[in-house]
């Protein structure tokens, strides 16, 4: 039952690091938004003091240690500080981004009343250790997953506790691009195999025999960075598939491109791919479990959802979209309406909802 609170809240956000992923990005647009409301907020990070992204002054930032590298000392001296933590404050929300850091959570506030949210950010029919997970999630309050489809991955007495919420468009996005676009097909997200960069390439050199003028550019850094650049090499592509790294300005970089693509095999909610609809950029998505593109995307409409681990099909819709320019303005007048729909007040009110309070 929702609890009206008037005074001031608050929120203590728990995840691993603040490092440059989505789930980070959502962290930093919640707690800048809650501080601005006049709420008292904290970021606590458990395995790292790293902070990618902007964040007001007023937010106060803990680290509880780093990595454990599988140390029963790091995870006790962890566990400790939550603890003493937790204990100095008793009234707080705690809002759990991660699946290992809600268990420690749970056992660094045994036998103390807490209120606790937790946000499932990614596939969770594909988590190895379901039985610890549903375990720990027995404990919160409500569990907030980004698709009915995440929610259907959890056990029934999992899933009468779990509420959708999408994630949040930062109002700061810039504004939709309304000039001759530059031929240019971008991506964003980590270098990992999950994201399958490698079927976007492969689609990439299908799609630039027809389209010689035309580059890919990928913003994000991870494991397969060298494996990527070998296999753009190996297609002759080296001087047209472009690796930024990490970039903090990626959207102001992006916002003239052609298309935005995603070829990930899996996502919760891609926010990199919610900020290029917002922004109104033709995107190419892989409907990919758990759902979170096709919340987004409607085929045709705002957007183009192509099969999972499919090249052919990924370079068959980028070429409808380079070829189609009336298509391609038609997508980008319509993918930018997820501004109004998914605002960072509405998801920010969604949260408080869910957690029982209020402001």
């Amino acid at each position: 039952m929702e609890e009206r609170m008037d005074k001031r809240l608050k929120i203590v956000f728990v995840l691993p690091d603040m490092a440059g992923g989505g789930t980070e990005r959502v962290v930093s647009l919640l707690a800048n938004t809650y501080v601005d409301r006049g709420h008292e907020v904290a970021i606590l990070s458990f395995a790292g003091s790293q902070q990618a992204y902007a964040l007001d002054e007023r937010i106060e930032t803990l680290s509880a240690g780093g990595p454990s590298g599988g140390s029963l000392g790091v995870r006790l001296r962890r566990l400790l500080f939550m603890r003493d933590y937790f204990r100095r404050n008793r009234d707080c929300i705690i809002f759990s981004f991660s699946t290992i850091g809600t268990g420690f959570i749970v056992l660094s506030t045994l036998f103390h009343k807490r209120r606790m949210l937790v946000s499932e950010r990614s596939n969770p029919g594909a988590y190895d250790k379901k039985r610890y997970r549903d375990f720990f999630y027995g404990f919160a309050d409500c569990l907030v997953c980004q698709t009915e489809e995440a929610i259907r991955c959890f056990p029934k007495h999992l899933q009468k506790k779990a509420r959708v919420i999408g994630n949040p468009v930062d109002a700061a996005l810039p504004p939709r691009f309304m000039g001759t676009r530059s031929k240019r097909i971008v991506t964003a997200g980590r270098l990992e195999a999950v994201k399958n960069h490698k079927m976007l390439i492969e689609a990439f050199a299908l799609f630039a025999r027809d389209f010689p003028d035309y580059t890919l550019e990928l913003y994000g850094s991870g494991s397969l960075e060298g494996t990527l650049y070998k296999l753009a090499a190996q297609k002759g592509l080296e001087n047209r598939v472009i690796f930024h790294g990490f970039c903090s300005d990626v959207k102001e970089r992006i916002r003239d491109c052609s298309m935005f693509v995603l070829s990930s095999d899996y996502e919760g909610i891609s926010n990199a791919m919610l900020e290029a609809l917002a922004m109104g950029i033709p995107v190419i998505a892989t409907d990919c479990p758990v759902g979170g593109c096709r919340t987004y995307i409607q085929d045709g409409d705002n957007g183009l959802l192509v099969p999972v681990g499919d090249a052919v099909k990924m370079a068959e819709a980028m070429r409808r979209l380079a070829s189609d320019p009336e298509l391609a303005q038609r997508l980008s007048v319509q993918a930018e309406k997820v501004r109004e729909a998914y605002s960072m007040d509405k998801i920010a009110d969604q949260m408080l909802e869910a957690a029982g309070v209020a402001g």
